[in-house]
């Protein structure tokens, strides 16, 4: 079973993620991490989607998200050539003897801290899924109360962009 990062670019309106996540259900298809936001066109959204399974079956998956009236584009996007960020936030059991320490392991990571209290601290961290992994692990021994991780956001590197059907996505925007 091989990790997948499908982004799709769809209409930004009511009922698509259904549809979409719909799609992936019917096909008895788990989405492991899924992320949508709006773009730069308020008329469109973007789906990043991560599922675990075989290249047919993603293929097959692909081929019928293209056939839904609402997709605009579909891409699997490879690490090779993409960017992937994840989101965490992550509150850690920590009075004031510890606190010190936590600060230190969330610096290497370059996390944030945002809210402190008088036995706990909450940090906020961005990277990919092993950073945000390893950063957890070593805050492990000192009692994580809650952790909250947004799904997988991907993007193309370099000068490829998802365009609607058709055409001219970024035509009418001002940089």
């Amino acid at each position: 079973m091989n990790r997948h990062v499908i982004s799709i670019l769809v209409s930004n309106h009511a009922g698509v993620l259904s549809r979409i996540t719909g799609l992936f259900s019917r096909r008895c298809f788990n989405i492991d991490s899924l992320s949508v936001g709006v773009t730069a066109d308020p008329d469109f959204s973007r789906i990043t989607v991560v599922a675990f399974g075989d290249d047919a079956i993603i293929d097959q998956i692909r081929k019928q998200l293209e056939k839904l009236i609402d997709v605009q584009e579909v891409i699997e996007l490879h690490q090779e050539d993409s960017v992937y960020r994840e989101l965490a936030l992550v509150k850690i059991g920590a009075d004031a003897k510890v606190r010190p320490e936590i600060v230190s392991i969330a610096e290497i990571f370059r996390a944030s801290v945002i809210d402190v209290s008088t036995s706990t601290i909450t940090v906020e961290m961005t990277g990919d899924q092993s950073k945000i992994d390893a950063c957890i692990q070593l805050l492990s021994p000192y009692g994580v109360k809650e952790i909250v991780r947004t799904g997988l956001a991907g993007i193309q590197r370099g000068c490829s962009v998802m365009e609607a059907k058709n055409g001219g996505y970024y035509d009418d925007l001002a940089y």
